[in-house]
């Protein structure tokens, strides 16, 4: 096939970002914006769906503009984003019918705190590997169409449609003709059985949620529809849709069951492929779908940490500490330690492997000499710190499953070009820390299922051959201090829910 290039549309959390790769997985050009945080309430987070479409299409058509590539020339569009964030628009003007609630959110905490009274969680979690939490995108539906006036009216009329982020952006590029999502975000709704790839009509009675919403499911390499001519200059075909973390792990090219990647983004999230196997956790994580090639179902094990990078933006905007994120490596170094303060930044809750929904940060161990550089170690330090309680977890699952410890960690995401912070995790974890050279994974992974469906790759293996080591971080820490570290991070953990 003559058109070697491919573009990665990256629907972030705090930015949306474009990517042009070439054929070899290298980066062309790229263009990023950020948006609002809207924080209406405490424990609230939205974004507004209009700035997410137009910041998306802007840096689009600057990345495809900074390439100087023909966009004839680009073979397939694939599309990335930060999952379980819920969108709800009419069908026919196209406007939403309220702010997209943001995967950090935690207004529907009640309703999953009266669904796990009724003993329903155990439903949930055999049809579609998750918990009943509010992270999910099920009861953020359930919570539009019971408290935006009008909207269960109108959806049971069929002139609504519900999708995460990646259904919206298909939707407004193809000017309305796709109504789609793939498997790896369908699976983070509450309503995927990821067991036939189907949604679920015993889950969409307990939500009381009409199918009529929700867009059609595809495998995550699959052409849904192609662009309209007026947005990059030529009708291009989608090709490929993953929610971002397992679009991660396929950039990461973890195909195979055992291997794990961590991204470092505004949160943590680290996933162990388990292959075709359906693996239940009984260390407080979840079991997901991978972003899948084809029909055939994949999994994979998740931990997420809701808190990660953002713990940076929170030390820049909230407490004035750095003036920009790229200071705090300096600033954390400036101290040999962190003098014993433990941060634990459970501003929206605790995810996995704690799961305390009520959990709030806490800052503890300070004293008359601690700085606000000492805060500021504690707060790159914790990003490490809750990674190491995933993997500890995903590795007592894999042993109890007969199967064998992660032996090392690939990691990508913003943070990771953090020195300071990719060594500690390495100490902490007592395993290689290894970083690609193309950190920007999530992406990658995106534009190599569009490859796929389009016919610039030939197969898995080609994908294989293209990853390469830029940094692997080696362990110098012994593991009895490691072990004391932990001990003491599970103590300040204990601290954020008051008995």
């Amino acid at each position: 096939m003559n058109k070697k290039y491919l573009l990665a549309l990256d629907q972030g959390t705090s930015s949306s970002r474009s990517i042009v790769f070439d054929a070899q997985g290298r980066v062309v050009a790229m263009a990023q914006q950020e948006f609002r945080q809207i924080f209406p309430q405490p424990g609230w987070v939205e974004h507004d769906p209009k700035e997410l479409w137009h910041s998306q299409l802007a840096t689009a058509q600057e990345a495809v503009a900074k390439s100087g590539i023909p966009p004839s020339d680009i073979a397939g569009v694939g599309i990335t984003n930060q999952r379980e964030t819920t969108v709800v628009w009419n069908r026919k003007t196209g406007e939403p019918v309220y702010n997209a609630i943001v995967w950090q959110d935690r207004r529907a905490e009640p309703t999953c705190a009266r669904m796990r009274e009724q003993g329903l969680e155990p439903t949930f979690r055999a049809k579609t590997g998750l918990i009943l939490d509010a992270y999910f995108s099920g009861t953020k539906l359930k919570w539009i169409l019971d408290n935006v006036p009008g909207a269960r009216t109108a959806a049971q009329r069929g002139e609504l449609a519900f999708g995460t982020v990646d259904s919206w952006l298909m939707w407004h590029l193809t000017n309305g003709k796709v109504h789609a999502t793939d498997v790896s975000n369908a699976a983070r709704t509450l309503m995927l059985n990821v067991h036939t790839n189907q949604w679920d009509d015993e889950l969409l009675a307990l939500l009381d949620i009409q199918r009529e919403l929700l867009p059609e499911v595809h495998p995550s390499s699959h052409v849904y529809g192609h662009t309209h001519a007026q947005f990059l200059g030529a009708s291009l075909p989608i090709g490929g849709v993953a929610g971002d973390q397992q679009s991660a792990l396929f950039g990461q090219t973890c195909f195979k069951a055992g291997l794990a990647k961590n991204t470092y983004g505004t949160g943590c999230f680290m996933l162990t492929h388990t292959g075709a196997k359906f693996q239940t956790s009984t260390n407080g994580l979840i079991t997901t779908s991978a972003a899948q090639a084809t029909a055939t179902p994949e999994f994979a094990l998740e931990g997420s940490v809701f808190i990660g990078g953002a713990v940076v933006q929170w030390l820049r905007d909230g407490l004035h500490a750095i003036k920009g994120s790229g200071e705090v490596q300096s600033l954390a170094e400036s101290v040999p330690d962190s003098g014993g303060v433990m941060f634990v930044p459970a501003f929206t809750g605790l995810g996995a492997p704690y799961w305390k929904p009520d959990a709030r940060g806490t800052i503890t161990g300070l004293t008359r000499g601690s700085s606000v550089a000492h805060i500021a170690r504690a707060a790159l330090e914790s990003i490490a710190y809750q990674s190491a309680a995933l993997l500890l977890a995903m590795s007592r699952d894999a042993v109890a499953a007969g199967g064998a410890p992660v032996s090392e960690l690939r990691v990508d995401g913003g943070a990771c070009v953090n020195n300071l912070l990719m060594q500690f995790q390495a100490d902490l974890l007592g395993i290689p820390v290894v970083r690609p050279q193309v950190i920007e994974t999530t992406a990658l992974g995106a534009v190599y299922l569009a490859g796929l469906s389009c016919g610039v790759y030939g197969g898995l293996a080609e994908l294989s051959a293209q990853w390469q080591v830029e940094r692997t971080f080696v362990p110098t820490m012994s593991r009895e201090r490691a072990g004391e570290l932990m001990s003491k991070w599970e103590r300040a953990v204990r601290q954020t829910v008051a008995v």
